[in-house]
């Protein structure tokens, strides 16, 4: 499954800096070929991602296809997850929504589930101004007593959480890090200088630019299919060789690019190489739609290039998920 040979150091432990860890996988959500939810997929790709090295790992967000998921179905995977990772590693729960309130019912369902942290994304189309997001981050983080990451990702929403959004909701008590995905350093930089959120890299490129920079770690795509190559950047940048650490957040370029920035979700393309891999994936959801030949033979080729292997049928294996549209 990871294209780094060498076993991960022991997970590090949670702290004020680093509240879920440093290592944090955005992990896919498993279904059947029927598109049904696969909670035992779930549960094995979990304990997979957690051996490999992930310290944490945050369940439906948009790479676990959040928009496409029930209520019932998000609250059933924490609790399965949690069943197969125990105590080993940190859950952040995607509970955000474009409705305030749906998204507190959301959080105390994560909460009763077992999640240790909520992941809430800037309200989505409605576009509501600075005073408004502040507003609804603040309603959310008061609704349960579980600390909350920002997701800061106007690409999809529309709307940025202004870095002097971010240092008012640092006040919070419960409002603890930032899921950064927002692409300005620069901001990133000032709301790290003039707070005591711990700022995660969304992005998968900037997984040690904001490591390197005072961050606390990341929460990576990638890491579904790669986990010990990103865990391997911020062990090595811990252990002083920043020259290692940056050797292998650039052995990385190419399968991220890949992943990432080919015009494909991220959620297609790693559930393209989990599937080719033999592991719990399964058909995305509609309106998404599997990757074709051509996408699959790349990823593939990426991921050999960095050492992994790939078994017999891996192609055939990835290029036969269908996708399911429950229609």
């Amino acid at each position: 499954m990871t294209a780094a040979s060498a076993p991960p150091t022991p997970p590090a432990t949670p702290s004020a800096h680093a509240p879920f860890g440093r290592a944090l996988c955005a992990m896919v959500t498993p279904f059947t070929a029927s598109g049904a939810l696969d909670l035992d997929g779930a549960q094995v790709l979990a304990d997979r991602l957690v051996t490999d090295g992930c310290e944490g790992l945050v369940l439906s967000g948009t790479t676990g296809e959040s928009p496409t998921t029930s209520d019932a179905e998000k609250s059933a995977l924490v609790r399965a997850v949690r069943e197969a990772v125990g105590g080993r590693a940190t859950l952040v729960a995607g509970v955000g929504s474009n409705d305030t309130a749906h998204t507190g019912e959301l959080a105390l369902q994560a909460e009763k589930a077992g999640a240790d942290g909520l992941l809430v994304v800037t309200p989505y189309y409605s576009k509501p101004p600075q005073e408004a997001v502040e507003a609804h981050f603040r309603a959310v983080a008061d609704v349960s007593g579980l600390p909350v990451v920002l997701y800061d990702i106007p690409g999809r929403t529309g709307t940025r959480i202004e870095p002097d959004t971010m240092l008012r909701l640092a006040e919070h008590p419960r409002i603890v890090a930032v899921k950064d995905c927002a692409y300005d350093l620069l901001g990133s930089a000032k709301v790290m200088a003039g707070s005591d959120l711990a700022y995660y890299a969304g992005c998968d490129e900037f997984a040690l630019p904001l490591y390197a920079l005072g961050g606390a770690g990341f929460i990576s795509t990638v890491a579904n299919v790669a986990p010990r190559s990103l865990r391997a950047i911020v062990d090595a940048f811990d252990a002083g060789d920043t020259a290692r650490a940056a050797r292998g957040q650039r052995q990385l370029t190419e399968l991220i690019e890949l992943m990432m920035a080919s015009g494909l979700p991220g959620t297609v393309t790693a559930k393209a190489l989990l599937d080719a891999l033999g592991l719990p994936a399964g058909p995305v959801r509609a309106p998404l739609l599997p990757a074709d030949r051509n996408a699959v033979d790349g990823l593939l080729a990426a991921y050999e290039a960095l050492g992994g292997a790939l078994p017999a049928g891996a192609v055939q294996r990835a290029v036969s998920i269908g996708v399911q549209t429950r229609l």
